[in-house]
């Protein structure tokens, strides 16, 4: 009984100090938890530090491990292409060593000579494809890239500046360059490496680590010769590829601006100022394009504030007195280059009383974007459709509805100014504008000789690219046709008529565009090959927001051309470009306008897109489908008696809607017999004029293929189409 009460009394005297218990208790399990958690991270962290993985303590880390293990099977990378551009063989040696370094990890790697590849095919597959692009690059002669590789960076170069590719082009290709040069030249040191490296930056393309650079002046490189620059960058790429192969992110934002990386300390301080200083360096260059055409003409900027605004020639208004104080104090920073600049354009302004249509930066920027510029303000470029058909991938629709053989089509213009500023202008409005000839005036056997030679001199570096017919571009040497269609007005220039005229006595075709603002012009416009007329709009009111004329009475200008039209004897056409929601409801008054001109035939084409800019608001939401086009071309035929659907070109989203006066015996004749034409027109010359001929007169008829409702929907037969994995965007440039 003594040791029950004994027992009994320890219980009761417990129950009655529980809660003092109770603490004890939790805070011995406090104490305990706090000092198992500090001795396992510290051992987490000794292992870490010795390469050892964590030993599995229950199931739920062994749920965890398995979780990462998972994890750690998604492919970061899934190989590594490298492209080599050598002269003497070095480059190539260092891709050959690169590629074995990168087999020894496990990784897939393909070199790649520059001139065996086609990036107008190839590289924007790139951006989806997880590889990682090492571009060993050598500066030759004058700065110039090497020989294999001069089409490979021409190509890159115009794509960087042509807005119709757009500024996210290449986004989501990651890419690492090592240029070779030699620092003996100055001038031109690892000129090669450092315009890749930027040309991929400005089309979004990810940097993985800085540019480096090779120098084969021993007394100069950093690690005593060209040779050991490169195993020093080899040994930072591989460590930099097996941490982007476990998935480990980008030290950098791989945007750095001119090539050089931040360290990751000083990337998350910066990173928020990325967007300002990419939008001040693409402006840095945009601002110095333009000035103004007419000065009496400057209005007030309405755009000038965005942030990837191009500053229209019209629009610098409250901005100008701003722009050249700048410009006066960065000449006196730069010690006077500038300001001999400046002397110089006065001079050339002074001469004459007329100053020149192209001024020094503006030339600089129409250089980038691949024009060859002629005198003071005309150009000629090479068109993409060229390019396609000189590989037998197809001509444009000239070819189809015309017969144009567009691997001899020169596109070219007199005059780079004009007096519209279209929502759907191919350059954005980077060219001048005005309603009268107002500059110095550069003779037209002068521009048609530097055309031709140019034009050439562009056809020349097709040779021995991949792809490229041996025998087309052998008639590619001699242009057969020319296109004034490239940008601005040709009807402007002053020797229009003369131009036109030494274009027949070489034997080239004359495919004249014009915006319909000049109906004295077209009136006294000799004879060309066919004459368009751009009827971008059929009311008063759409044509104001879509060509955005500069004339006040632009309307009855645009009248009185499509009448003016109607009195040519030989070829003419209506040009109509569908914007979505713009212009693509008013069927009965297009009518009306044909009525009024008479053409013999109606282009229509779907409008494409080129790029953002803040001088439009034009989005690919405007750009009507092939399918939608041919609606609307249906359902105009309806209306217009006279006229019947007779080609289509399904490439560029574009149909023919020709008079039946071409439709022969059932068969159309669309087709132009250049020859005859030649001969017809040389003919009316030497009568002085009065031997007229007619657009019959010159008629061929159209191959079956080319028929709107043919199998091939207008593409030739006798060539291959070659289908895009990339067609996300259309830069067709039609």
């Amino acid at each position: 009984m003594d040791i029950w009460n004994c027992c009994y009394t320890c219980i009761v005297s417990l129950w009655l100090r529980r809660f003092y218990i109770y603490c004890a208790v939790a805070f011995g399990i406090s104490i305990w938890i706090i000092i198992w958690f500090t001795t396992t991270k510290t051992k987490k962290k000794g292992e870490k530090s010795n390469g050892k993985p964590p030993p599995s303590e229950g199931i739920e880390d062994k749920l965890l491990n398995t979780s990462a293990t998972l994890q750690a099977k998604e492919v970061y990378v899934a190989g590594v292409k490298i492209f080599y551009g050598s002269q003497t063989g070095t480059a190539k040696r260092f891709a050959e060593g690169l590629a074995k370094a990168v087999i020894s990890l496990n990784l897939p790697v393909e070199v790649v000579g520059m001139g065996d590849y086609d990036p107008d095919d190839c590289l924007a597959e790139e951006t989806t494809s997880k590889n990682v692009c090492v571009f060993l690059v050598a500066t030759y002669t004058d700065g110039q890239p090497t020989e294999s590789a001069a089409w490979f960076c021409k190509w890159l170069e115009e794509a960087a500046n042509d807005f119709r590719f757009g500024k996210t082009y290449l986004k989501g290709l990651r890419y690492a360059v090592f240029g070779l040069g030699d620092s003996v030249y100055v001038d031109h040191y690892n000129t090669v490496g450092r315009n890749i490296d930027r040309w991929l930056w400005m089309l979004s393309a990810s940097r993985i680590m800085t540019r480096a650079e090779g120098d084969c002046n021993v007394a100069q490189s950093k690690h005593g010769s060209i040779e050991a620059d490169f195993e020093a960058w080899k040994a930072k790429f591989l460590s930099r590829l097996q941490a982007l192969c476990r998935g480990e992110k980008k030290p950098c934002s791989g945007k750095c601006k001119k090539g050089k990386c931040k360290s990751p300390e000083k990337q998350s301080k910066e990173s928020s100022d990325h967007e300002r200083e990419a939008s001040e360096y693409e402006n840095t260059e945009a601002e110095e394009l333009f000035e103004t055409s007419s000065e009496e003409e400057v209005v007030d900027a309405e755009e000038a504030g965005g942030t990837n605004s191009v500053i229209d020639v019209e629009d610098l208004g409250n901005i100008m007195s701003h722009m050249k104080k700048a410009k006066r104090e960065h000449e006196l920073e730069e010690g006077g280059v500038g300001t001999s600049l400046t002397q110089e354009s006065t001079g050339r302004k002074e001469e004459g009383g007329k100053r020149e249509m192209i001024t020094p930066a503006l030339r600089e920027a129409l250089t980038k974007q691949g024009y060859k510029l002629i005198g003071s303000h005309s150009g000629v470029k090479l068109c993409r459709w060229t390019k396609s058909m000189l590989r037998g991938r197809g001509g444009c629709y000239k070819h189809t509805f015309y017969g144009i053989e567009s691997h001899r089509c020169m596109e070219a213009t007199p005059s780079l100014a004009c007096a519209n500023k279209c929502v759907f202008c191919w350059r954005h409005h980077t060219n001048p504008v005005g309603t009268e000839w107002r500059w110095k005036m550069d003779q037209p056997e002068r521009i048609l000789q530097e055309a031709i030679e140019n034009h050439q001199n562009m056809i020349k570096q097709f040779k021995g690219v991949s792809g490229v017919k041996a025998d087309r571009f052998e008639e590619a040497m001699t242009a057969k046709h020319c296109a004034l269609s490239l940008v601005g007005e040709p009807i402007m220039y002053p020797e229009i008529n003369r131009f036109v005229k030494l274009l027949h006595q070489c034997s080239i075709s004359s495919f004249l565009v014009t915006n319909a603002q000049f109906p004295d012009e077209i009136r006294n416009l000799e004879p060309v090959t066919q004459l368009y007329v751009s009827v971008d709009a059929s009311t008063k009111e759409s044509l104001k927001r879509i060509d955005r004329p500069l004339f006040k009475d632009f309307w009855q200008r645009f009248l009185d051309s499509l009448k003016a039209l109607s009195e040519k004897q030989q070829r003419t056409v209506y040009r109509l470009t569908l914007v979505k929601a713009w212009n693509v409801d008013e069927l009965k008054a297009y009518a009306d306008l044909i009525s009024l001109g008479k053409p013999d035939f109606i282009e229509v084409k779907g409008v494409t897109y080129c790029g953002e800019s803040s001088a439009s608001n034009l989005t690919m939401a405007n750009v009507p489908w092939h399918e939608e086009v041919v609606h609307f071309v249906q359902e105009l035929a309806d209306l217009i008696p006279d006229y019947e659907i007779a080609c289509e070109h399904e490439h560029s989203n574009c149909l023919l809607i020709a008079h039946k006066k071409f439709k022969i015996n059932g068969e159309w004749w669309t087709w132009i017999n250049y020859d005859r034409f030649q001969e017809l027109v040389q003919e009316h010359e030497r009568s002085g004029g009065s031997k007229t001929f007619t657009a019959a007169d010159y008629a061929a008829r159209t191959p079956r293929w080319a028929l709107f409702g043919s199998r091939e929907r207008g593409f030739d037969p006798l060539d291959v189409r070659y289908q895009r994995k990339n067609k996300a965007r259309d830069i067709s440039g039609c």
